[in-house]
């Protein structure tokens, strides 16, 4: 597999297959990344068509501060709507699959990227649910494909989750991983598993949440606000395991029991938790845990969260409060 390492002086070729909300945002993203990319759809009308949309779309978010000035003067230096799928992909060193979330429909379409694409031109889909390996099927040389998730919206959420399959080359992740940091975006690579990690957490927490309110044990926007100012404030920064370090794994090993007193199995204590408490790594302040953060560094380490939660606040007071009611 040929990795898509980065040329000084040698724009990069890229194609978007699927060119609506997500694909067209995955698109402005890699372009304003420097590559030339291009776009294509059921048509050569719905791509032109999506294609003004992202300019329009980028005019206004230059006017709103959310794009640098000039933004739009370089998509439309290297965006282009193709006629076709075949004519999107063809010499194009990544091509990111990013239609409707039908495993007929994409199947479909990757196997006309497949059979168009150069040997050597790694694959993505922008699947969040369906399992790579399935997806993989239709793609001659199954190792250059693999998952490539962008969050929606795909400009302004930093995270990407990268997905390989059995299969998949260790050069293509490698690959992916610096074609994704060089578009100012942050990867995280798992497993090929039902829901993989983002939804899977994501969908925990809304299970979770549903169920206090069917229990009329809280409304709806109660718990929203629940979490938006408790631990859910936390997460911009910190993510469940360094919070547990810093919280200590013992007092997360005993909530766990008080939460086993009313749901025994749905909250029985992780292995992985009571493993290291056992072993005495508590977290910061054992300076082991699940990150093995140094003892030493919590000062550090606690200046820094105070810091940014007092930045979260006055940032949220500047934005004021989202318009939902």
């Amino acid at each position: 597999m040929t990795e898509t390492t980065s040329t000084p002086g040698i724009q990069k070729n890229f194609a978007v297959v699927g060119s609506g909300y997500m694909g067209g945002g995955i698109a402005q993203v890699l372009a304003l990344g420097g590559a030339r990319v291009a776009l294509a759809d059921v048509s050569a009308e719905v791509a032109q068509k999506n294609y003004e949309r992202l300019l329009t779309e980028s005019d206004q978010f230059v006017a709103d501060g959310l794009f640098p000035a000039g933004s739009t003067g370089i998509l439309r230096k290297n965006l282009w709507p193709a006629e076709n799928i075949e004519e999107a992909v063809a010499g194009a060193e990544f091509i990111e699959e990013a239609v409707p979330e039908v495993l007929a429909i994409k199947h479909e379409t990757l196997a006309r990227i497949s059979a168009a694409a150069r040997q050597d031109a790694v694959i993505g889909s922008n699947t969040s649910t369906i399992s790579i390996a399935d997806l993989a099927g239709p793609v001659a040389h199954p190792e250059r494909f693999l998952g490539v998730h962008f969050s929606n919206p795909s400009p302004f959420i930093p995270g990407v989750e990268v997905i390989p399959h059995a299969g998949t080359s260790a050069g293509t992740v490698a690959a992916i991983r610096e074609l994704v940091h060089s578009s100012g975006k942050q990867t995280a690579v798992v497993k090929d598993v039902t829901g993989f990690v983002l939804n899977r957490l994501q969908y925990a927490l809304f299970h979770e949440a549903a169920q206090l309110v069917e229990q009329e044990i809280a409304t709806a926007e109660d718990i929203d606000t629940l979490v938006r100012t408790t631990f859910g404030f936390r997460l911009p920064f910190f993510g469940p395991f360094a919070i547990a370090d810093m919280a200590g794994l013992d007092v997360y090993n005993f909530c766990y029991q008080s939460l086993q007193t009313g749901f025994p199995e749905r909250f029985a204590t992780p292995k992985i938790l009571s493993d290291l408490v056992n072993a005495g790594k508590l977290g910061t302040k054992t300076g082991a845990g699940f990150l093995n953060v140094p003892a030493e560094r919590t000062p550090e380490l606690i200046a820094y969260r105070n810091k940014a939660y007092v930045a979260m606040q006055q940032l949220l007071e500047d934005l004021g409060p989202a318009p939902i009611h």
